[in-house]
């Protein structure tokens, strides 16, 4: 049996990732809180596997104080480092870290194409991709053959109870009668899917750093389009008021970013999910199938 310990009680990955492999007996996953310095006594010795989620997330990063940026540092790149340092220590195997697809910048402008391949050097554009960045570093550096050291860069998670830009996406749905028609693609990832990465990453013992995503990339209006299905509301798709999402895309300042990162395009090249897991292992479900999971329950 497999014994793997998630770092960081309460995230929505990691009790996803706790209710996925009940399906798998011959595993054992255990939980550690990490909000208080308790964890620094706690043994991780008999644990194949560190899963680590402990971490402050992507929020609004305009306008913040230095020591708010001291503490996304202190937290997604000190901890996740000293969490591995005593992983190692203790004779822990395996330490995969949750980074994420930040540490590459924004995505495109409306209207243009950006494509992450394997020379696409990352890039943050702010302190919280940064901070990924810093944490991925010294991580590496503890890698060797005896303790792998796993770095997943995932686009945006969504599923049932999901945080971040996909209950956005779905209030959007329920609410508005008409929705842009942009042409764009979206790297996302089903939290399903990503859940049985994880296992398979532990189960072959890899390392290195992996780039989970669905097998299709989302366009955004479709997206919402089928999230109101799902809901059984109607929302009319059109290209009329396209004009003014392109004008809004090229202003300066909060309101250019948010809409860039809903009707931009960002995705990973296909050819970065391929290697020791093949992206068709791992999908679950295929889309218009996960749209459907997503589904709260007060709306079943």
């Amino acid at each position: 049996m497999k014994r793997v310990l998630i770092t960081g009680a309460n995230s929505y990955v990691g009790t996803s990732f706790e209710r996925w492999m009940q399906r798998y007996p011959d595993y054992q996953v255990d939980t550690i809180d990490m909000v208080d310095g308790e964890w620094r006594n706690k043994s991780f010795s008999g644990h194949y596997a560190i899963f680590h989620v402990a971490g402050l997330a992507h929020a609004d990063v305009t306008n913040v104080s230095e020591e708010v940026k001291k503490k996304y540092y202190a937290v997604n790149c000190d901890m996740a480092i000293e969490t591995a340092k005593k992983a190692k220590a203790e004779g822990v195997c395996q330490f995969i870290f949750m980074s994420s697809m930040s540490v590459y910048g924004e995505s495109a402008p409306v209207g243009k194409q950006r494509i992450i391949t394997a020379q696409t050097a990352v890039s943050p554009a702010n302190f919280y991709g940064d901070s990924k960045v810093q944490a991925e570093k010294g991580l590496l550096e503890l890698s060797d053959e005896n303790f792998k050291v796993v770095i997943l860069r995932p686009p945006m998670v969504y599923g049932k109870g999901s945080k971040g830009n996909f209950p956005i996406l779905e209030k959007f749905a329920r609410t508005l009668p008409i929705f842009p028609a942009i042409k764009n693609e979206r790297s996302m990832i089903f939290i399903n899917n990503l859940c049985e990465f994880v296992h398979l990453a532990i189960e072959r013992e890899v390392s290195g750093t992996f780039y989970p995503q669905n097998e299709e990339y989302v366009i955004t209006s479709l997206m919402v389009k089928k999230i109101a299905m799902e809901h059984h509301k109607h929302i009319w798709v059109t290209p009329i008021f396209n004009w003014a999402i392109y004008l809004i895309s090229r202003m300066h300042g909060q309101y250019g970013k948010l809409c860039n990162k809903a009707f931009g395009s960002l995705v990973y090249d296909k050819k970065l999910s391929e290697g020791p897991i093949r992206i068709e292992e791992y999908q679950t479900v295929p889309f218009g199938e996960s749209i459907r999971l997503t589904r709260t329950e007060d709306d079943e």
